[in-house]
């Protein structure tokens, strides 16, 4: 994989590794979780568990986008003169590989796609999953707001129940501070962990998948101006382009056929040679065994020069040949 490609992942490491030695820090100041363990409300554990599943989509994101960027540099790489036509995309998956594939379509059509609205449509899932982490932080926030007046109401509930109990049951009075100072804590405990867990720490990690689809997609559109803009420009040099590649494709199988017509030349020149040699009389010191052996190598020569037969009547018409084997096998001559 190319080290470019990483570049993303190594920021989202980063951010998230910053964010473990702040919450280190605040444990050692507020001690949040034994405040957690405590809270009636359960609102900072819906904030908690909110944030470990936006974390955990964004981590999936970015971890598909290095991906992405790591086909784009292979495609990058691996593109030469013979532009999207020539182009074999068959190992390229996920966006790229569907963004190539439906441009070749669309060109093989000969209609005129426009490459970057066509690569809008194509990176919206990513763009949509982003926008959701978004969402999450902005979540985030509100709950941590919601927190805040539902502790604010169980401290005004608290220091309710302790001027009535004032002067009276002591037990009750202790009882009823003991939900106010439970009630503020739990105002801002919501208010600090929604604006430090949606506010700052998911906010980040969406602007580093934000930036990263960004750079993909400026990165995509250069590939298609530069490398595929003869393809994607309906002229005649687009069709010349493609002409030149379809001629490409003809003389490799061209070179194919012909290296398959030499192979069945040399093996017709040996068995004419194993011919010509059973022709030459045999001398009477010579043994049943040695022409023995001579037979048997005439007919290695016969069965061979049986499959090069085969292999060319293959060639010029595969479909009578696969029949023909096809009732051989069933009646069990061959």
């Amino acid at each position: 994989m190319n080290q470019r490609a990483l570049k993303a992942l190594f920021y989202w490491a980063i951010w998230f590794t910053v964010t473990i030695v702040g919450y280190a820090q605040l444990h050692q100041g507020t001690d949040v979780v034994e405040f957690m363990q405590h809270d009636k409300s359960r609102i900072t554990w819906l904030i908690v568990i909110v944030f470990i599943f936006g974390a955990i989509i964004s981590l999936l994101l970015v971890l598909a986008l290095t991906f992405e960027w790591a086909q784009a540099y292979d495609v990058e790489d691996k593109v030469d003169e013979s532009g999207l036509a020539g182009f074999n995309n068959q190992g390229f998956r996920r966006m790229l590989g569907r963004y190539l594939r439906n441009l070749k379509y669309a060109l093989s059509i000969n209609a005129s796609p426009d490459p970057e609205q066509l690569l809008n449509v194509e990176m919206g899932g990513y763009r949509r999953t982003n926008h959701f982490i978004e969402t999450l932080g902005n979540l985030l926030i509100t709950l941590g707001l919601i927190g805040t007046v539902v502790g604010l109401t169980l401290t005004l509930t608290g220091l309710t129940g302790s001027l009535k109990a004032l002067g009276g049951d002591q037990e009750l009075l202790i009882s009823s501070l003991r939900d106010s100072m439970a009630g503020m804590g739990t105002a801002f405990y919501t208010t600090l962990l929604g604006a430090a867990l949606g506010g700052v720490i998911l906010r980040v990690f969406a602007l580093i998948s934000e930036h990263s689809i960004d750079g993909l997609h400026d990165m995509i559109m250069r590939l298609c101006i530069v490398k595929f803009g003869a393809d994607l420009k309906p002229s005649a040099e687009r069709d010349i382009h493609e002409l030149e590649t379809e001629l490409e494709r003809l003389r490799k199988n061209v070179e194919g056929l012909d290296q398959a017509f030499v192979g069945s030349a040399n093996s017709l020149a040996n068995f004419r040679n194993e011919v010509r040699l059973l022709r030459v009389p045999v001398e009477e010191e010579e043994t049943e065994a040695s022409l023995h052996q001579a037979v048997k190598m005439q007919d290695y020569y016969c069965h061979l020069l049986k499959a090069e037969i085969d292999m060319l009547n293959t060639l010029n018409n595969p479909w009578r040949m696969r029949w023909r084997h096809l009732f051989r096998r069933v009646t069990g001559r061959g």
